[in-house]
């Protein structure tokens, strides 16, 4: 029996309860540094066990079902949403042979994820509560708002890679490529790697592309400036008003879980995924370039280090500036948010995909 599937997802599963931990841990500390206090200090050293204590009160706490509450829809709404999300890591190559190799990676993570909205709109609708159902309602109408846009951003780069694979688009990023890598359609790459190889570099526009898929995801992860559906000054909670103990934590981890796998997703697509930061330069008379040992061979230890290394650098990158954003712009209006999503971030996504389509066309007939 081929116990290597179950590994993964209990590996993942611990990984994302871990990161959820110390990524509370870690915006609270954030929005300290950035509104210049101290944060969380008391628990453990510097605060550090403050996470941990906060989680052990929600698990111990008594999980209260409202009188008027639809009871199978509000104890079925945590589970729909934390499943939906952790669905996705499914797919996502952490390393070189990790994750469920699909031919259809990208579109299997934008359906999958996207059952979230029907588990937020069972918990607005089953606590029958007016702040958490229009909680749901807004955040209901946000979501497919601005998936429109994300999959026109993701869609313009899976025009340039050729594959919905996402094993495929990663290794078509760094010097293990099967195929030629040309930087700007002419200069050849393959061997030099690094940033030169990533496709948000390589096809400039492609940047553009990643970001207006980062604008959507912060309005998808329902993060600051378009956290209108968790509006504490107009919702209270909004669509989790009613939650509280085991499910309410189910449900805040989801929420940071999703933010962390929209950040890997980004990082697969447009920023090398887990290949290395570093050209493969020779300096002096080494025989060991840079890419090389800082990569690792697909399929061995060091591949499989050093893979989950960058993945998770350029992630935990893209985690910081969520945090970032969220304690430094202010609150977008309803009317604002879906104007942007709408009149602007979709007719780019649609110029983009256009773009990828003429420079695909060009290359076939060799003009680039």
């Amino acid at each position: 029996m081929n116990f290597i599937p179950l590994i993964q997802i209990l590996t993942t599963i611990g990984f994302v309860a871990l990161y959820a931990l110390f990524a509370v841990y870690a915006e609270r500390k954030v929005s300290a540094w950035i509104q210049n206090r101290m944060g969380p200090m008391e628990t453990g050293p510097h605060g550090l066990f403050q996470t941990l204590a906060d989680i052990l009160k929600l698990v111990l706490k008594e999980g209260i079902i409202p009188t008027n509450a639809d009871g199978w829809i509000f104890r079925a709404a945590p589970v729909i949403i934390f499943v939906s999300v952790f669905s996705g890591f499914a797919v996502l190559p952490l390393f070189p042979g990790f994750g469920a190799a699909i031919n259809a990676g990208v579109l299997f993570i934008m359906a999958i994820v996207s059952i979230d909205v029907i588990g937020i709109f069972m918990a607005g609708w089953g606590s029958n509560n007016k702040f958490s159902i229009i909680g749901a309602l807004r955040s209901v109408s946000q979501i497919l708002s601005y998936e429109i846009p994300a999959g026109l951003a993701l869609l313009a780069a899976v025009v340039m890679y050729g594959t919905l694979d996402l094993g495929i688009i990663s290794m078509q990023q760094g010097i293990y490529s099967e195929k030629t890598i040309y930087f700007l359609g002419w200069m050849d790459v393959t061997d030099l790697g690094g940033i030169t190889a990533w496709g948000a570099i390589r096809y400039p526009h492609l940047f553009i592309a990643w970001f207006v898929y980062f604008i959507a995801t912060l309005a998808e992860c329902n993060r600051a400036p378009f956290d209108l559906p968790e509006a504490e000054s107009e919702l209270i909670s909004g669509y989790h008003t009613e939650y509280s103990g085991f499910r309410f934590a189910v449900i805040m981890l989801a929420e940071y879980a999703n933010m962390f796998l929209v950040s890997v997703l980004g990082a697969v697509i447009f920023f090398g995924g887990w290949n290395t930061v570093l050209p493969n330069l020779h300096f002096g008379t080494t025989d060991l370039p840079l890419a090389s040992w800082t990569s690792g061979a697909p399929g061995t230890l060091a591949g499989m280090c050093w893979g989950l290394f960058w993945i998770l650098l350029k992630a935990f990158t893209a985690v910081f500036v969520h945090m970032w954003l969220r304690w430094t712009l202010p609150r977008f209006r309803a009317d604002q948010l879906l104007r942007l999503g709408w009149k602007v971030l979709t007719p780019v996504g649609l110029l983009l995909v256009c773009l990828s389509g003429i420079w695909k066309a060009m290359e076939v007939l060799g003009h680039l």
